[in-house]
C-alpha cells in the first residue's frame, strides 16, 4: 500500500536532468549505434515511469524491462495517459503469462527457450497483433537464449511464423558475462559467438537485423560489442559498472539519485555505552548520537551496520551499532541534532557518500544499493 510521501520522514529525490545528462553522455562514448535505455527493477530503484519519460525526451531508441509483468504496467499506463514512448522490449516471462495483452500493448518480446516458442505458436492462434520477436541466444552467460544445438530449429519455425504474417523477428540478442572484469578473453570468445549465431539466424531465412550484445559494460569498453544497439542500464543513472576500470566521474557520468533523511532523536551517551541490538558497537567516550528513521526495511543494508558513513548537517558521520528495520543510529558531528539534514548516498562531487562507497563498504556492488531500495519511500523530483 502506497504511504503518504509527505508524512513519511525520508525520500529519494531523483534527478531527471541527470538522467537525461547520462543518456546522453553514453551516446558521446558510442559510434552511432541505438541505445536501448535499460530501466528494469523500477528503473534501478529510480522509478520507471519517471525514467522512461526522461530517457524518451533524451531519444532513447528503445526502452528495455526485464520482467514482462512490468513492461505492461508501463504500456497500460503510457496508453491510458496518452504518452508516446518508444518501443518496449521485455525478456522474462513464464508460460502463466498472457502474451496476448502484451502483444495488444506493442510489447516487444524474447524467446530463447523451446518451450518459449511453442508458447508464442500457441498466443498467435487468438491474438489479434501479429508478434515482434528478438531471438535470444546463450553465448556463454548459462543463462537465456537457445543453445547452438537448438538455434537452427528455432529459426526454421520463426521463419515459417514470418512467411504467415503473424511474426516479425525484430532483432537477435545474447548477453556478456565478463566486460565489467579485466577477462577480455570470455568477451571476445563471447563476441565470436554471437557473430556465429547471426549467422545461423541469416542461414535459416531471418534477417533480424537489430543485433545487440552490450549492456553497460560492453559498450563503454568493447567496441566491437556494440552492434546495431547497446543496452545501458547502470550508467544511465549516474553509476559506473565497474570503478576500478573507470569512474563515473572519469565517464562525465551524474549520479541520479539523493537517499535523504533528518535526524528526528538525540541523545549524549557515556563512555561503555552499547548502542542498538546486540550492542556491536560500544562506545570509548562520551559521545552524541541521533536517530535516522530508515532501516533495512527500507533497504538500507544491514550490512552498512558500523561500517558505512552517511552525511548529516554538511559532515561525515559513521552508522553506530546495527542498523534496525526501520531506523538506524548514526554518531552526530559537531553543531548537528533534532532535524540536521541526512544523505544516506548521493553525489560524491558534493562531498555526499556515493552508491559505490556503500558497496564497496559492504562487499557488494553499486547496482544492488539502488535496486533494493524499499518502495515505501517516496521517489520525488529534485
Amino acid at each position: 500500500m502506497p504511504v503518504d510521501a509527505q508524512m513519511f520522514p525520508a525520500r529519494a529525490v531523483i534527478s531527471t536532468e541527470a538522467l537525461e545528462h547520462n543518456l546522453n553522455r553514453v551516446r558521446q562514448r558510442i559510434t552511432g549505434e541505438k541505445i536501448m535505455a535499460i530501466i528494469k527493477a523500477d528503473a534501478y530503484g529510480h522509478g520507471m515511469w519517471r525514467c522512461a519519460q526522461a530517457f524518451s525526451r533524451a531519444g532513447a531508441d528503445y526502452l528495455g524491462v526485464a520482467q514482462l509483468a512490468e513492461a505492461v504496467v508501463l504500456a497500460r499506463r503510457a496508453r491510458q495517459e496518452s504518452v508516446q514512448l518508444p518501443p518496449i522490449f521485455s525478456w522474462i516471462f513464464d508460460d502463466s503469462a498472457d502474451l496476448c495483452e502484451a502483444l495488444e500493448l506493442g510489447i516487444e518480446l524474447s524467446v530463447g527457450t523451446p518451450w518459449a516458442l511453442r508458447k508464442l505458436e500457441e498466443t498467435l492462434e487468438y491474438s489479434t497483433r501479429p508478434a515482434r520477436i528478438h531471438i535470444a541466444v546463450d553465448t556463454g552467460m548459462s543463462r537465456e537464449g537457445f543453445a547452438p544445438a537448438e538455434l537452427p530449429n528455432a529459426t526454421r519455425t520463426l521463419a515459417r511464423l514470418e512467411q504467415t504474417g503473424r511474426v516479425t523477428v525484430v532483432g537477435v540478442w545474447s548477453h556478456l558475462a565478463c566486460a565489467d572484469t579485466s577477462d577480455t578473453t570470455t568477451t571476445h570468445e563471447q563476441i565470436k559467438r554471437f557473430r556465429s549465431a547471426i549467422d545461423v539466424v541469416h542461414a535459416g531465412g531471418v534477417e533480424a537485423p537489430l543485433e545487440h550484445l552490450a549492456a553497460s559494460g560492453g559498450a563503454l569498453w568493447y567496441p566491437e560489442a556494440r552492434f546495431a544497439m547497446v543496452r545501458p542500464g547502470i550508467l544511465l543513472y549516474g553509476l559506473s559498472p565497474e570503478p576500478a576500470k573507470e569512474t563515473a566521474e572519469q565517464i562525465g557520468l551524474i549520479p541520479a539519485m539523493r537517499l535523504e533523511s533528518s535526524v528526528i532523536a538525540e541523545r549524549t551517551i557515556p563512555a561503555g555505552q552499547g548502542v542498538s541490538y546486540g550492542h556491536t558497537f560500544v562506545s570509548d567516550s562520551e559521545m552524541k548520537v541521533g536517530i535516522v528513521p530508515l532501516g533495512y526495511a527500507d533497504g538500507i543494508p544491514r550490512h552498512a551496520s558500523n561500517v558505512c558513513e552517511v552525511l548529516v548537517g554538511g559532515r561525515r558521520a559513521r552508522i553506530r551499532g546495527r542498523v534496525c528495520m526501520d531506523q538506524c543510529v548514526v554518531e552526530l558531528p559537531e553543531g548537528a541534532g533534532v532535524e540536521s539534514r541526512v544523505v544516506m548516498w548521493g553525489d560524491p562531487g558534493r562531498g555526499e557518500p556515493g552508491v559505490w562507497e556503500w558497496a564497496e563498504k559492504m562487499g557488494t556492488i553499486g547496482y544492488e544499493i539502488t535496486t533494493r531500495l524499499a518502495s515505501r519511500v517516496p521517489r520525488v523530483d529534485e
